[in-house]
């Protein structure tokens, strides 16, 4: 039976590290989740991912390290307020500590590949649904439970708590167990064993705990809302022309890009009326820019304000209502409609664009091609092209054909985006380098 206490500080594995209230050591077990995740090397390559353009443009764009920081900052304010103004419904639900939060928070994207989705539809193609193929969610639970590494106890991963585990779990299924969202799961079988870890006491639910909903709605918000910000400045995104009555050709016209989007579904974007009063009323109200973006001082601060304003009303419109003995995460409809539209922004300014559709070919290929030659590589024993670390799985899998795949998707979705573009031209002849290179990682 689970008790609230050792679901907050259980672990899976033994660990031979100080315990918490020693004197060296005076951390809770959640606050030693986060510093785990902070300092594993999967966290620190996020800063070399894509979160919609690639990290390595002219502009600023936020990366996955940014945007998972952010997220946490979000999401660990998000948990205090909930706990501060709903302690009745916050205890009922389990409890919610704002460090758990956090540490989820962190967690949330360290499976996402080089070149973000394009590479995660490619992976679970390639992978195959023999092994359960590739999804991002899925792969952060195995990063935090078997390939990253916190010590040289003998428990692979980082031997994060219950609670932690439980709150990084947005998709609490396995593939093919929700036809709800038949993309989306959160463990593959492989790490069946955590995931029951996890979720004991939540046996036969597939509603994510209360921290873990915090954690994806925080980040929500947070992509939302800072995505537009990029864009803005880029002058792809023209949020000036949707704050002018002068210019209501283009609210229409990206009201016809959603419309035809989501062809064939029943939503809030099918009632047209409705749409462009809350663009009108959005941006109108509280986007004060009439032109495009140019970096002055008052659009820069404009801008600020407006993306904090934005925050601000998400966070302060969330709330706690306890129903039929559990405890949700609830929020408004018209900010559910809110947050989804700022998502469509992008979608239909950045995400289709015919320039981002050509790149995202190329990085097809090159996922492709890396995949093609490690495989073979690892099937006739040349393994000198694997990292140490890789090797070792691959000789560890004693030519179990599963296992290599998921070893050979594990290196290639490990890769920083640099990684990726510098091993494929180093392995097609493209550009082979220095033979004095090392390949460490």
């Amino acid at each position: 039976m689970t008790t609230e206490a050792n679901f907050r500080t259980v672990r899976r594995h033994p660990s031979s590290t100080q315990t918490v209230g020693s004197p060296i050591d005076t951390r809770t077990p959640a606050q030693r989740d986060r510093d785990r995740i902070l300092y594993s090397s999967s966290f620190r390559r996020l800063a070399q991912v894509t979160q919609v353009i690639s990290a390595d443009v002219g502009h600023v764009f936020h990366n996955r390290l940014t945007h998972s920081l952010q997220v946490a900052q979000v999401g660990r304010r998000l948990a205090e307020r909930l706990r501060f103004l709903y302690p009745i419904e916050a205890k009922a639900s389990g409890g919610i500590d704002p460090d758990v939060v956090e540490a989820a928070c962190c967690a949330h994207d360290l499976g996402h590949p080089p070149f973000g989705h394009t590479a995660e539809v490619e992976l679970n193609r390639l992978a195959g649904a023999e092994i359960d193929g590739f999804e991002g969610n899925a792969q952060s639970l195995r990063i935090v439970t078997e390939l990253a590494q916190h010590s040289t106890d003998p428990g692979r991963g980082l031997n994060l708590t219950r609670a932690t585990l439980a709150a990084t779990l947005k998709y609490p299924w396995f593939r093919g167990q929700n036809p709800m969202k038949p993309n989306k799961w959160g463990s593959y079988r492989s790490e069946s064993a955590d995931f029951e870890f996890a979720r004991e006491g939540l046996a036969g639910s597939q509603e994510p705990t209360v921290e873990a909903q915090i954690m994806d709605w925080s980040d929500d918000i947070t992509y939302s809302v800072h995505d537009l910000d990029d864009f803005f400045r880029a002058h792809r995104i023209p949020l000036h022309l949707f704050a002018e009555d002068t210019y209501k050709g283009e609210r229409l016209r990206f009201i016809e890009a959603i419309k035809a989007r989501h062809s064939g579904e029943d939503g809030w974007w099918s009632d047209e009326v409705a749409v462009e009063n809350w663009i009108t009323q959005l941006f109108a109200g509280l986007f004060e820019l009439s032109a495009a973006y140019t970096g002055s001082r008052k659009e820069r601060g404009a801008l600020r304000q407006f993306t904090s304003t934005l925050i601000g009303r998400y966070v302060k419109s969330t709330t706690l209502v306890e129903k039929n003995g559990k405890v949700h995460l609830t929020r408004p409809p018209r900010i559910l409609n809110e947050v989804a539209m700022l998502k469509e922004l992008t979608w239909v300014y950045v995400i289709e664009a015919p320039s981002l559709a050509s790149q995202q070919a190329g990085q097809r290929r090159v996922v492709r091609e890396l995949f093609c030659i490690y495989m073979h590589a690892a099937l006739t024993s040349d393994l000198d092209l694997f990292p140490p670390f890789f090797r070792d799985s691959i000789e560890d899998a004693a030519g179990d054909n599963k296992l290599i795949r998921r070893t050979v998707v594990d290196l290639i979705a490990g890769m920083t985006e640099l990684q990726a573009l510098t091993m494929f031209r180093r392995l097609t002849g493209v550009s082979p380098g220095s033979g004095l290179d090392e390949i460490v990682r």
